[in-house]
């Protein structure tokens, strides 16, 4: 009887946990599209040089040709995806202004750039759609007079490019530009004169008091109320006749939104990559939009429910992932499957008194190498993969950012290798530790059914996600963490890193559960400790660099900072790895499940998410 119940089980915790999926994603796309009152859609728009732009339409739907709607153009930032700055999009929406969310050029589903500065040079993109917007009679429903353009980070940067861009273009033609107004969010090292004395659009501006990259500013801090680069931005096209600002009085506002001389200037107190992602932050762009665009919505600035949608989101992205668990406990009862099944070997002895100190010598030797090996990491892949970390697009290893985690895995990977052989040869064989304890006998045929499996459970995993998508227009995420859907090239891509990335996974298998699986310890004790020794050491990198920039207001890390802000969603997945490792292991008895079907999930999803120079 126990034997039929645990199947039941399994099957009624999978189809509950697909109910929950469906009705997650359901809410939040209902969140999305404020109950119907906004259509939200994907379109593709093809560009210079052959390349394209990938982008998602909010359309409310009070926009039509009789009543058309300003349009802002939502452009994030470096690493990022239109899903990412979706919240901005949504709340502009609910109060009449059209959004268009891209994806950067050479991130999510845009093609690369044949410039190797497309922030700069093409706003990622965004000059692109605001020419089109401008220029076309296909969108009836937007108010050509009213166009403008938002962006955090790198996007930020893209986005007083483009007020630069159309404000030369405008002094040429004498016509305004076609930028009516732009919103600058994280980034102020191009509010120069050189920049901002062609700009011929109304500019808010917005900077995290507490941003990371400050030490870049010109005066080292994200303090704007006496930053040049603020005091530029208020004083360049203000009156002659008025005194020039000295003191910008933060949320003051400056100039004529008729003349496009309008601005104004805003300093959360918040760390860079959360200040997207804080209601005061989004509150201050609705007001700035409102304000230029003259609208009354009739909707407070902090009447948000874009975070009903981040929240719903954060259910589909755990819920999916538990599903993993009971979809392979439902597969292996396949009988082309049902071989891979064996019994748990007995758990190691515990250790004592020596083997005590030796398990947490090693421990804390893991955690420190990968502390102080990830920066170095990095910076060689630099040198590994120039083309890649020069933005020159090449199919050889195209992610600048992923080379670096890949780098630091594959050397990782090797070192808990040996620290694991080393401790089984000096101390492990010597105290009733034998190999058939930790699951890794396998012939050719059994690897090659757990691979077939592996396949068989991400492909499933991800025809979910695409239907999903297609129906609800939701992925899995949370903030900037997300699983999303992907172009055809990139499972090219996938073939190219996995191999190196399974080094580290299956390494981190067999450390779980052939050295911490020990008798006499909790089960839940015993994947707590993995979990922490697995993202314990790029854990310490994040509380050194934030330590350092609490203590003395400069990170630690300075040129490198951009690769210690990818830790952000690097470290949950590091932390949660050894609970898959270890729950594939129960299911099988061996240790080579999990890492495959991790493996497969994990990089793509990181794959996803990052910069990818892959030729036009």
């Amino acid at each position: 009887m126990p034997e039929t119940k645990a199947p039941r089980a399994g099957s009624r915790l999978l189809w509950t946990l697909l109910a929950l999926l469906i009705g997650s994603s359901l809410g939040a796309s209902l969140v999305q599209t404020s109950f119907g009152d906004i259509e939200v859609k994907s379109i593709t728009l093809p560009t210079q040089n052959g390349q394209w732009l990938v982008a998602d339409l909010f359309r409310p739907r009070s926009a039509t040709a009789d009543n058309p709607a300003p349009l802002v153009v939502v452009v994030p930032g470096f690493q990022r995806s239109k899903e990412a700055l979706s919240n901005v999009a949504i709340e502009l929406a609910r109060r009449g202004i059209v959004a268009i969310s891209i994806d950067p050029y050479a991130q999510g589903g845009s093609s690369a750039s044949m410039s190797r500065r497309a922030a700069t040079t093409e706003g990622y993109g965004m000059f692109a759609v605001v020419e089109y917007a401008a220029d076309t009679p296909n969108l009836n429903y937007i108010d050509k007079s009213r166009i403008g353009a938002t962006g955090h980070s790198a996007g930020g940067n893209a986005a007083i490019r483009g007020a630069n861009f159309f404000g030369k273009e405008a002094q040429r033609t004498g016509q305004p530009s076609k930028l009516h107004s732009v919103f600058v969010s994280g980034y102020v090292l191009t509010l120069t004169e050189d920049v901002l004395r062609d700009v011929r659009s109304n500019v808010g501006m917005s900077y995290a008091f507490y941003d990371e990259g400050a030490y870049r500013n010109e005066l080292g801090d994200g303090d704007m109320r006496v930053a040049p680069e603020s005091l530029r931005l208020v004083n360049i096209g203000r009156d002659p006749a008025r005194p020039p600002v000295t003191e910008v009085e933060l949320g003051e506002y400056y100039g004529d939104v008729a003349q496009r001389t309008f601005r104004v200037v805003y300093n959360e107190r918040v760390l860079h990559p959360f200040q997207p992602y804080i209601v005061e932050a989004t509150a201050n762009q609705i007001e700035y939009f409102e304000h230029v665009f003259g609208i009354d919505s009739g909707l407070g600035s902090r009447d948000q429910v874009w975070y009903w949608k981040e929240l719903l989101s954060l259910v589909s992205l755990v819920t999916a992932m538990i599903m993993l668990v009971p979809l392979a406990r439902a597969l292996l009862q396949v009988p082309v499957f049902a071989s891979l099944v064996h019994p748990v070997p007995p758990p190691l002895p515990a250790p004592k008194g020596r083997g005590r100190i030796l398990f947490w010598s090693l421990f804390a030797t893991g955690a420190l190498i990968a502390c102080f090996t990830y920066i170095p990491m990095a910076e060689l892949s630099q040198a590994l993969f120039v083309k890649a970390s020069t933005r020159v697009q090449t199919w050889f290893f195209p992610q600048r950012m992923n080379n670096a985690v890949m780098m630091w895995a594959v050397l990782n990977g090797l070192v808990g290798f040996l620290m694991f052989w080393l401790s089984y040869r000096f101390h492990g064989r010597k105290h009733g530790v034998v190999p058939e304890m930790w699951g890794a006998s396998i012939t050719a045929r059994e690897f090659g059914k757990t691979l077939a499996m592996g396949l068989v459970m991400y492909v499933a995993w991800y025809l979910l996600l695409y239907t999903m998508y297609f129906f609800f227009h939701v992925d899995y995420r949370f903030l900037f963490m997300g699983v999303r859907i992907f172009r055809a090239e990139e499972l090219w891509l996938l073939l190219m890193y996995v191999p190196f990335f399974y080094i580290f996974f299956l390494s981190n298998s067999l450390r779980v559960n052939g050295s911490m699986r020990t008798a006499e310890q909790p089960e839940w004790r015993s994947m707590l400790i993995a979990g922490i020794g697995n993202s314990l050491g790029l854990f310490l990198i994040v509380i050194v660099q934030y330590v350092t920039f609490w203590l003395t207001g400069t990170v630690y890390w300075t040129d490198g900072w951009l690769y210690v802000n990818l830790l952000f969603a690097v470290v949950p997945m590091m932390f949660v790895l050894p609970y898959f490792n270890r729950f594939f292991f129960r299911l099988t008895g061996r240790i080579y499940l999990g890492p495959m079907v991790t493996c497969l999930v994990f990089i793509m999803i990181l794959l996803t998410n990052t910069v990818v120079y892959i030729p036009l």
